[in-house]
């Protein structure tokens, strides 16, 4: 049974940092895209950054330039690494995962077939 964890999250105020990870389990599929979505209140859910099982990586342009993503294999664990944050990158941020897709391809989704819990990012001015 295929497992995401994320943690991370809380409260910072505009120009911090924060790093979400996300712990993988039950995940055996040798091709796949990893990665963050986010949904603020009211708005709809964003794909935000993705990786491949090759370490390669696609941004939303509201983020590129500020976050990083990136996997630890050796963890079985997913990082998202937020710079420069604003106020309107609050949101819950989820991890997901789905088998047989680039990250250029779930970036372009809303749904993929494997989810974390979720977890807030709050960003104050």
């Amino acid at each position: 049974q295929v497992q995401l964890v994320e943690s991370g999250g809380g409260s910072v105020q505009a120009g911090g940092s924060l790093r979400l990870s996300c712990a993988v389990s039950g995940y055996t599929y040798s091709s796949y895209c990893m990665g963050w979505f986010r949904q603020a209140p009211g708005k709809e859910r964003e794909g935000v950054a993705f990786i491949a099982y090759d370490g390669s990586t696609t941004y939303a342009d509201s983020v590129k330039g500020r976050f990083t993503i990136s996997q630890d294999n050796a963890k079985n664990t997913l990082y998202l690494q937020m710079n420069s944050l604003k106020p309107e990158d609050t949101a819950v941020y989820y991890c997901a995962a789905e088998p047989w897709m680039t990250p250029a391809q779930c970036l372009g989704v809303i749904s993929l077939t494997y989810w974390g819990q979720g977890t807030q990012v709050t960003v104050s001015s």
